[in-house]
């Protein structure tokens, strides 16, 4: 076990103080705050004797063929340390928090060591596509290295980088409605919330989540809506989290003070518009909160997943509630079409998206939960787990094949019978080397800052390109860093 010195130094040190806030976009600490737990060095210390305790009980208890499977910004040298001791080990590592832009991440004292360690893993994970793009742009920028399609050159092999968005439990949390706590649960709320809508919020009382911005914006739409004060109430579950930080307790401070002030504002003697509670609520009445409210509202500043969404839709099949989802929030990507997806930032929006939600007709009410549902019940944890066990594996054997210059050649005769049967086909094709003579890139630099091109299509593809594309069942694509003008001026 760690002892309370290197947890302190590791965990409250160099993962929350350092990691956590960069990978938020809550930047790196101001120098006052590190020294309050030590300096950054000492922390660093402390998150690679960490690391190294982990990897060295792996190797002590691992097998040949296992698999090892590394989580969270708390691990990231432990695939370089488990690699130096096994090189053949399958290792992995998965992110559950967003990864931050280059220009965020590049403040980061020791940002080359991270990815350096983190690349030795066959396959790294992340929640969406963006994060994984962050990643790749990070090891391209800082690293100088090579990307590839789907991975990154790294020592004479791929690695794989890919997105795999996490789930949950999806039928878990249906066939709770059906245990008799969670329906007496249901019966209780639904005698003491009758007549107004409800809108649930359940957040960890974090910076991140955004409370503060959802307060602001329920504000605003109970200004510009006048009665929707008795008509509507916003329920807000607050789990406390590091409650001995100071940053923490200000925001405890702040949320308190802004409900006081939206609830004396517009309540009554009768009611209040806010319900507030400071503390985690059980299963049972979580769920019957789940399937009973009207809304959802998630405004996360930044959030690698938000899973509290998926919960939501996942208990909602009878009420059809509608889901109101940050952008920034790792889930948008997933349920985006079937929510009011909405910028935390923008009061104003969030406001209007409250009305919108609040006033939603049924039909659009089940069309939207009906894309999302299915989305929440498919891709659960199960199959998150799943696939990434299996693209690890897979990853494991192609990456030291992956390496070579050469691609393998189209298959002419097959891919011109499979054009010949199809009814609708879709051709995305290169520009350069592909249907042009190849430039180099200095070449392609020095033609395009005079503005002129020394490009040419390769003989005899005109007419075909033209044959193509004026067939009403063939959609061609061209793709290309160069310019429309260019384009034109080479293709036409």
């Amino acid at each position: 076990f760690l002892s309370e010195e290197l947890r302190d130094q590791y965990y409250s040190g160099y993962c929350n103080n350092i990691l956590w806030p960069l990978f938020h976009y809550l930047g790196l600490p101001q120098g006052y705050k590190v020294n309050k737990t030590k300096d950054f060095k000492s922390q660093l210390k402390a998150y690679t004797e960490a690391n190294k305790m982990f990897a060295d009980t792996l190797c002590e208890i691992s097998k040949e063929g296992d698999i090892i499977w590394c989580h969270d910004y708390h691990l990231m040298l432990l695939p370089k340390l488990l690699k130096q001791s096994n090189l053949n080990m399958k290792v992995g590592w998965f992110l559950h928090t967003p990864f931050p832009s280059y220009e965020v991440y590049q403040a980061l004292p020791n940002r080359k060591e991270l990815l350096q360690a983190v690349l030795e893993a066959d396959l790294v994970g992340f929640h969406t596509y963006e994060y994984a793009r962050h990643f790749v742009s990070a090891c391209t920028s800082l690293l100088g290295l090579e990307g590839r399609l789907g991975g990154i050159k790294f020592k004479g092999r791929i690695v794989k980088v890919d997105a795999f968005p996490i789930g949950i439990d999806a039928q878990h949390f249906k066939e709770s409605l059906d245990l008799n706590a969670v329906k007496g649960e249901i019966t209780e709320f639904k005698s003491v919330f009758a007549g107004p809508k409800v809108m649930l919020g359940v957040d960890r009382l974090d910076m991140i989540k955004g409370l503060l911005q959802k307060l602001l914006a329920f504000e605003k739409f109970l200004e510009e809506n006048k009665g929707w004060e008795s008509k509507v109430v916003l329920l807000q579950i607050a789990a406390p989290t590091r409650s001995d930080v100071p940053e923490y307790q200000e925001l405890k401070s702040q949320v308190h003070e802004m409900v006081g002030r939206v609830n004396g504002k517009f309540g009554t003697f009768k009611t209040y518009p806010i319900i507030y509670l400071d503390k985690t609520v059980e299963f049972e009445a979580l769920c019957a909160l789940y399937a009973i409210t009207d809304v959802a509202l998630i405004t996360s500043l930044r959030d690698g997943m938000n899973l509290v969404s998926y919960e939501y839709v996942a208990c909602q099949e009878s009420n059809k509630g509608v889901l109101i989802l940050s952008e920034f929030a790792g889930a948008a990507q997933s349920l985006g079409a079937g929510a009011i997806v909405v910028n935390p930032w923008n009061i104003a929006e969030v406001a209007g998206a409250i009305k919108h939600a609040l006033d939603m007709l049924p039909d659009e009410r089940e069309r939207r939960h009906k894309h999302n549902y299915k989305i929440v019940s498919a891709h659960t944890a199960q199959e998150w787990a799943k696939n990434y066990v299996w693209q690890l594996n897979d990853a494991a054997i192609k990456a030291p094949l992956g390496t070579g210059e050469s691609l393998l050649g189209l298959p002419i005769e097959e891919a011109a019978e499979q054009y010949a049967q199809s009814k609708s086909r879709l051709l995305i094709l290169g520009f350069n080397a592909t249907l042009t003579e190849q430039v180099q890139s200095s070449e392609r630099r020095a033609t395009d800052q005079t503005g002129n091109t020394t490009l040419k299509l390769n003989s005899g593809l005109k007419g075909a390109l033209k044959t193509l594309c004026d067939n009403e069942h063939t959609t061609v694509i061209v793709v290309s860093g160069y310019g429309k003008d260019v384009l034109h001026e080479v293709t036409y």
